[in-house]
């Protein structure tokens, strides 16, 4: 709906500022998404291009004149909702979308910060987020503007009055399913995951016609479940294979686990995959489900057109930590000697970092990026786990009173070395840089059983931090060598995406609510700006006007200040908000 209490002089006014603004032209097409990280003038899709690599050839932004970079305007998204803002804003013809908590969607003169149009979704009292109420993005197609909502629903609005032009039931919320993340779009079909890991729901992509909302293909990603194709309307084709019932799970646990699909995906036109993770398997006390539980705590490499799994990679089999799966992988190329290789590069919540080859999956190295982990004693040539079996919780059946296992102190915690917060890859230096965390946890396994709806653990945690000084850490990583460039320590956890340019700078934000933008070669911190609340959502630039322009949202709030334990009281005076920053040189 949009929201009530605009003026009808209001309307009119928005509608005149929004075709100024936007011109004749706002569709957007598979082209200008493809090519999204070379053209400035926009930023079309969630990550500055399909592969995410959050990468800008613009320097008009540097580390001689960031210094002078001033805010412009800001927005503020309104009411009492404000936490937990983690959008990447997105510009079309001097238009910005964004959207807020709540499953909120705003269109913004990106010249001058006025509201264009504003729609709230009409969420029923039973939603059951795991990580708070937050959205990560809309993604662009044509003149629509596509999110999914925390009732698991995916909407189509049109971009230049906010009204419903389709809408799809993508799950049943009832049952613990949930959309956070910006869907992404291929071919002209839009595709999502489905959050609800915790619930002990079936992960599961779905790819729908952009234009029309008519569902194209559904992939489960729990091992024993079928995909299918859509050819037409009335005809349902069993197209798919989701392998054997049981192969790699126990019993029946597979009907109910888990493996969400949560943060959304990349694609790479070059070996056209798109590249999903998957979350946790469900329950997360391990003993329940013996295996390695395919597909869960996996990266897929997926046919964009069928939505077949071409290949997997599993980081953390057989997970009982909840180290889930689901972290970017960013496609990149490198030179070994002569010769090109394409690969892939994710950092895991389980602590390491890998490089894979794209085309099929193959690992081709891996290492930590955090300084603590004892969950394992390293990786084997094909990127298995070597398992430290005296820190997995213990099995609560063996002990004395039947209702909890022995206690582990493991590292990281679940949480992760680095959680949703994506990471940048920058072409100039070849670095990635990587928002990541220095925490543990004490975590116990509990006796559970599915019930629809419910949660569905089976484990108890408390988070703690491994340093008095620090949680967060900013790391400058080579993906070659697996060395270490560069670090920038943060008191809080960080929870925000990163952003790399040409200028030479990497803009990132934190919980304390600083924007901050360092030296992509050195660390050195060359600017910083305080919005008033902890920053959790990922900076965009683009150039308008002949000028370069950096977005950024405001607004505390997502998984730390919920599930972090101990740490939460490092974070419990932080001010939650809803402003959208944007900032340029002056002239």
């Amino acid at each position: 709906m949009i929201s009530a209490g605009k003026t009808k002089l209001k309307a009119v006014a928005a509608v005149i500022a929004f075709t100024l603004a936007a011109g004749a032209n706002a569709k957007v097409t598979d082209k200008d998404i493809i090519n999204d990280q070379a053209t400035t003038n926009d930023v079309v899709s969630n990550g500055l291009g399909p592969r995410g690599q959050r990468f800008s050839p613009l320097t008009l932004i540097n580390t001689k004149t960031v210094k002078d970079m001033r805010p412009v305007w800001g927005f503020s998204l309104g009411g009492e909702k404000q936490r937990g803002q983690e959008s990447q804003p997105v510009v079309k013809d001097g238009v910005m979308y964004i959207t807020g908590s709540y499953s909120r969607v705003y269109a913004i003169d990106a010249i001058t910060g006025d509201e264009l149009w504003q729609y709230d979704a009409r969420l029923p009292d039973g939603i059951m987020p795991c990580c708070d109420v937050i959205n990560r993005g809309v993604a662009l197609y044509d003149d629509l503007v596509i999110f999914g909502t925390l009732d698991a629903k995916l909407v189509a609005l049109n971009n230049k009055t906010g009204k419903t032009v389709w809408k799809k039931k993508v799950e049943d919320y009832k049952a613990g399913y949930s959309i956070t993340a910006a869907p992404i779009v291929v071919k002209g079909k839009v595709i999502t995951g489905v959050s609800g890991g915790e619930f002990g729901i079936v992960g599961k992509i779905r790819a729908y016609d952009a234009k029309t909302g008519q569902i194209a293909w559904e992939r489960p990603t729990v091992e024993g479940h079928m995909g299918y194709i859509w050819k037409n309307r009335k005809k349902m084709e069993n197209g798919i294979s989701g392998g054997e019932a049981g192969k790699t799970w126990t019993g029946d646990l597979w009907k109910s686990g888990g493996a969400a699909p949560w943060l959304g995906g990349t694609y790479d036109p070059e070996v056209d995959l798109l590249f999903f993770g998957t979350g946790n398997p469900a329950p997360w006390n391990s003993h329940l489900r013996p295996g390695d539980n395919y597909f869960s705590s996996s990266r897929l490499g997926i046919d964009p057109d069928t939505g077949k799994i071409k290949w997997h990679f599993q980081t953390t089999p057989h997970d009982g930590w909840d180290y889930d799966g689901v972290n970017e992988l960013i496609p990149f190329n490198y030179k070994d000697g002569r010769k090109t290789v394409k690969a892939a590069a994710t950092a895991d919540r389980n602590g390491f970092f890998y490089v894979l080859n794209r085309e099929n999956g193959d690992f081709i190295r891996g290492f930590p990026f955090v300084d603590k982990i004892t969950w394992a004693k390293g990786l084997d040539d094909k990127g298995r786990p070597i398992f430290n079996e005296p820190v997995r919780p213990g099995n609560p059946a063996l002990s004395k009173d039947g209702k909890k296992g022995s206690t582990v102190l493991a590292a990281p915690s679940f949480l992760g070395g680095k959680n949703w917060m994506p990471m940048a890859y920058s072409k100039d230096t070849g670095l990635f840089y990587v928002p990541s965390n220095e925490w543990e946890m004490d975590i116990w396994n509990e006796p559970t059983a599915y019930k629809k709806g419910a949660a569905y653990l089976g484990a108890g945690f408390t988070i703690k931090s491994i340093n008095e000084d620090y949680i967060g850490v900013l790391r400058a990583i080579d993906p070659k060598t697996g060395k270490e460039v560069w670090n920038h320590k943060n008191y809080a956890p960080l929870w925000g995406g990163v952003l790399a340019t040409a200028g030479n700078l990497v803009f990132m934000g934190n919980p304390e609510g600083y924007l901050m933008a360092f030296n992509a070669k050195t660390g050195e911190v060359e600017y910083k700006f305080n919005t008033g609340s902890g920053i959790v959502g990922s900076p965009i630039t683009w150039k308008m006007n002949g000028e370069q322009y950096v977005s950024i949202l405001s607004g505390w709030g997502g998984a730390v200040p919920l599930w972090g334990g101990e740490v939460a009281k490092r974070v419990k005076s932080f001010n939650q908000g809803g402003m959208v920053w944007t900032f340029k040189l002056p002239k």
